[in-house]
């Protein structure tokens, strides 16, 4: 029964395609990307599918019976695109589709929202059995931040006291591999974040302690945030978002405790401390 991962070469996608092959060798599998020379390094066959191209869908889902549709990187045109795939699968017969979605997504004040309630609706409609695999925070969206912040003295954001129960991409593809490869999961929707809930306050001062510095928690208004990125030189729109999105985290936007992600994979998710560390080098 062959599995497809869509995005196979993006960051999560490269994860599960290594989950997969470790924790279920004899599955067939293949690579759906925008470019097959990118994915000569997975170690299987992989399609060209490019999810704003519906006429390379059809014929790149072939026999495919399993379809993780990883959620498409262009905000702003993931529902467009991920209609296009599900039409797509639809049509060349795929069994079950698994979704990465987003934490509480029906209910999500994130600007990211609507375009997941929209895939997961078309998903309902479409007839086909699917899961949602409503994925929270990656831990590595903050500690991205953490050479930044030694070489500036501080970490900076608008996430106020939020608490963030984010988990690593190590941890998301994990549990990506699991439902991909055992059976229950049809018609279920799992909302999936980390065990433990931090403030970013609470980072700073996990930086400060790994890195020997004194990295203090800056909280800023939400446009003085986003133009100290814009700064940086992030796209003015990019740079908008991410400040709204931690403006939505203050509020509890990214808070989850209810450990579906660690009883999915069967451990625990990896521990901030350990993200950090792997962030200063």
């Amino acid at each position: 029964m062959t599995i497809a991962i869509t995005g196979a070469t993006g960051q999560l996608g490269r994860l599960v395609v290594a989950q997969l092959r470790s924790k279920a060798p004899s599955e067939p599998l293949v690579a759906l990307v925008r470019s097959p020379a990118k994915a000569a390094d997975l170690g299987i066959p992989a399609r060209e599918a490019d999810y704003a191209r519906p006429e390379t869908l059809v014929g790149a889902l072939a026999g495919i019976a399993t379809l993780l549709l990883i959620s498409s990187s262009e905000v702003g045109q993931r529902a467009i695109q991920h209609r296009n795939v599900i039409q797509a699968a639809k049509q060349a017969g795929v069994k079950r589709i698994v979704y990465t979605s987003l934490l509480h997504a029906d209910t999500s004040p994130l600007s990211l929202a609507p375009e997941h309630r929209e895939t997961e609706s078309m998903l309902k409609a479409a007839g086909i059995p699917f899961t949602l695999l409503r994925n929270g925070w990656y831990t590595e969206n903050y500690t991205g931040s953490v050479a930044g912040a030694v070489a500036g003295g501080a970490f900076i954001g608008s996430a106020g006291e939020g608490r963030i129960s984010s988990a690593t991409r190590a941890d998301y593809a994990e549990a990506a591999a699991v439902v991909l490869t055992s059976a229950g999961h049809d018609g279920k929707t799992y909302e999936l974040a980390g065990d433990e809930a931090y403030t970013l306050t609470d980072l700073a001062a996990e930086i400060s302690r790994q890195s020997g510095n004194s990295i203090p928690y800056k909280n800023l208004p939400e446009a003085d945030y986003a133009a100290t990125l814009a700064g940086f030189g992030l796209p003015v729109g990019l740079a908008q978002a991410i400040a709204g999105w931690d403006v939505s985290a203050s509020k509890g936007a990214l808070f989850d405790d209810s450990r579906q992600l660690s009883k999915l994979i069967g451990r625990p998710t990896t521990p901030l401390a350990t993200t950090v560390t792997a962030a200063l080098g």
